[in-house]
Order: structure tokens, then sequence, then C-alpha cells
């Protein structure tokens, strides 16, 4: 008899559960200020709240398709309709989804490191080969590198991704390198978690009429504030969606996430308040921190900042573990461009942003 070993699939053999560390640590402590995960600082609008609470109330039914989400998706968006959408459980079931319709074992997935690590995650599962092209850190910034993506491309390569703004580095990539590298025909998926933040006059969202191979992904987890209630959505034409909707789980968006959803798309105002609040908040840690001999701060439209101390002569795990005796929890980095000093904050309330700026500067023994 076999041992149950020899059954799995060559290509998810030792793949572990993933498990955030750090969000495992804020749940067992809420005393703990939770500046890591580029969640939003701001609990749910009333509207929100409102719309979740009335659908709770009708949990004991199956939800629908999310036509009317889907729809008021097409709508924000230019769109011609709910056909050219697909809702998932948050923008990481929806990388499952796409991923799992074109690739197969041994085949590439581009990625532009560094990144969202879902990506990696999502893509061994389904035994790709994940090619990493790396940003250029150049002049105190990272810059994209459009020419190397290309370069990169082999007839292995089954999707090409990009997140803009990425992630961890706050920062856009040139509009018409995202043409380019359409016209290859690859499919391409342009990860915009964060775009809100900017406005959507920087999305790449109109790319998805011109080139049927261009996905666009998104999620409320961020600007919209609804992290915890796994909201995610993809935009493309419609033979595409059609085609990767294939792979849905019947009901994978609940009816209170579907319905909180549209409240928060809804609530125009409510986001405009959560944008302007984050973007002075970004520019406050930023003018703060910008004295620090040596100290690295790359210019984000996002929801965090990623940090290279590596010329202070500190690491970014010294910061990170000063930060947890002041009840600030940060988010690590790998080392790379031959520093070890990197490391992110989360945009956190008013009060934490202000914790946070005392606490590097009393780290780097600078004056208040």
């Amino acid at each position: 008899m076999k041992n149950i070993e020899e059954y799995y699939a060559p290509w998810v053999k030792g793949i572990p559960m993933y498990i955030s560390a750090h969000i495992e640590k804020a749940w067992r402590d809420p005393s703990l200020h939770r500046m890591m995960s580029n969640e939003n600082p701001n609990p749910p609008s009333d509207k929100v709240l409102d719309a979740m609470v009335r659908y709770a109330k009708m949990a004991n039914r199956y939800p629908d398709q999310g036509l009317v989400v889907r729809s008021k998706i097409a709508e924000i968006n230019g769109a011609d309709g709910p056909q050219n959408v697909m809702i998932g459980n948050g923008s990481s079931e929806v990388y499952d989804n796409i991923f799992r319709m074109f690739i197969e074992p041994g085949q590439e997935v581009i990625q532009h490191t560094p990144c969202f690590g879902i990506y990696g995650l999502r893509g061994k599962l389904l035994g790709a080969n994940m090619v990493s092209v790396p940003m250029v850190y150049k002049d105190k910034y990272l810059h994209y590198d459009p020419d190397a993506i290309l370069a990169a491309i082999t007839d292995k390569t089954k999707i090409i991704v990009v997140a803009n703004p990425n992630n961890p580095t706050g920062n856009f990539m040139d509009p018409k390198h995202f043409v380019t590298i359409a016209e290859t025909g690859i499919p391409f998926v342009i990860d915009e978690a964060y775009v809100e933040y900017a406005g959507l006059g920087v999305s790449q969202v109109q790319l998805t009429k011109k080139y049927k191979n261009v996905l666009i992904t998104r999620t409320l987890s961020k600007a919209y504030g609804l992290a915890g209630m796994r909201f995610g959505y993809t935009i493309g034409a419609k033979e595409v969606i059609d085609q990767i909707s294939g792979s849905l789980l019947p009901w994978n968006v609940g009816t209170i996430p579907m319905w909180a959803a549209l409240a928060a798309f809804e609530d125009t105002e409510g986001l405009a308040e959560r944008v302007k609040f984050n973007n002075e908040e970004v520019d406050f840690i930023t003018e703060s921190l910008s004295d620090i001999p040596g100290f690295v701060i790359f210019p984000s439209k996002a929801n965090y900042i990623l940090f290279d101390c590596g010329e202070t002569g500190k690491t970014g795990k010294e910061v990170l573990a000063f930060a947890e005796t002041k009840g600030i929890i940060l988010r690590g980095e790998t080392e790379k461009y031959g520093s070890n000093g990197w490391f992110r904050v989360t945009i956190g309330t008013k009060e934490e942003n202000r914790m946070f700026v005392d606490t590097l500067r009393e780290f780097f023994g600078m004056k208040k």
C-alpha cells in the first residue's frame, strides 16, 4: 500500500498553509497598534454598517451572482455592464480564479518584484514557475523596469502581473508601458488594489476595451476599509470574464459582503473622507521623518510607506523590535539591493501615526 504522500500532486507537496504571523499577533493582543497589514484604520461608514445589518437578517438565503454590485462596478469604471465584471472573496480569490484558467504545471508567471506575495502563493499552487523581474533601485527610488519584463518573456510565459501602484513601493508605472506589455497578447493582470488613493483617473481600466488579454483587479480591503468582509473584483472583456468565471466556487461571495460592497461604492462621500485622511497622513509621516540622515523614504500613493534605513547603520529588524516595545507592529521586508534596512508602515489613526513618528525619531536619536 502506498503512503498518502505519494498521492499528492508533486507541485503542491510541502506547501504550508498561509499564515500572517503579524495579523495573528495583533488579534491575540488587541492593545497592539496594527501598522503592518495595509488595513484602513477607519471603520466602515454608517451606510455600509446599515447594509450589513439589513442583509445579515437574510443570511438564511443563498446570494445571487451579484448582478447589482457588478453593474455598479461597471458603471463606475466605464465598462459596458456586469458581463465585464467578476467578483471574488477578496482580490486573493480573484487571482486564484484567473491563474487557474491559464496556468499548467511548468509554465511561467512574470511578476515585478518586490511585489504582493499572493501572486507567488497562488501560482506555485498550480505548478507555475514564478519569474521575478526586479525593480531598479537608483537615486533613492525604486523604478519599474518594463524592458526587463518584456525581456523575461519566453514561450512558457502564461501570465504577466504588475501592481499599479506597486505594493510595497507605492509608486505608479508610466501608462505607456502598460500598452507595450498589453500588445504582447499575453494575459496581463494589472493589480490596482490601492488605485483609489490617487483616484480612478490613473487606472488602466480603459485598456480592457482594446486588449482582451488585460484584466484589472481591485479590492475593497484598502481605501474602502472592508478587509474583513473579503470583497474583490476583476474587470475585463466579456468572453474572458465568462471563461474565468467558470472557476468560481458557487456562491463564492456571501450576501452580506456583496451588499456591503454596493453600499460602499454608493457612499462616495465616505470614500473621499478616507482618501483625504490617508493622503494627508502619508504627507505628515513623510515630512516628519525627512531630516533623518541616511534614511530613505519612498514616496507613496497608497496607504503604506516603504523605508530603507541601511545607510544609517541600523537594520529593519532592529526598527521593528524597537517599535514593538512601544506597542507598534510594523511590517518587515526581506534583505534586497544590498541592504537589510527595509521595513514598511501602514497608515494608522492620527494618534498612531504621531506615535510612529516619535518612535522612529527616538530610535534614530533625533530631537523631537
